[in-house]
């Protein structure tokens, strides 16, 4: 039979929870700031590309991409649900906390 303590799964997912919210929060700052980045990034790659100074092979670039992707690793789920106590609560407390950033 299993043996659950209700205050520690409610102490871990509490904790979790409020950990994930900050997260959250902070990542939704830091992917505008990114976002921001990258788009100026872009348009400098694209304004020297258009003055012939700089060569920019695109679909080399997204075949690693792609390849990338494709090489994920199948254990994730496995270590999702070894964390399930702590990651339910993370991962409400990052949604909200991300919506709300």
């Amino acid at each position: 039979m299993l043996d659950l303590d209700p205050t520690t799964l409610g102490l871990e997912f509490g904790g979790g929870a409020i950990i994930g919210g900050l997260m959250g929060f902070a990542a939704k700052k830091i992917a505008k700031l990114i976002a921001v980045i990258i788009g100026v990034q872009l348009v400098i790659f694209r304004y020297l590309e258009s003055q012939g100074i700089l060569f920019v092979d695109w679909d080399a670039l997204s075949r690693g991409l792609i390849s990338t992707s494709e090489r994920a690793d199948a254990s994730f789920l496995e270590s999702i649900i070894s964390t399930l106590s702590v990651g339910a609560g993370f991962t409400a407390g990052f949604l909200i906390g991300f919506k709300r950033g």
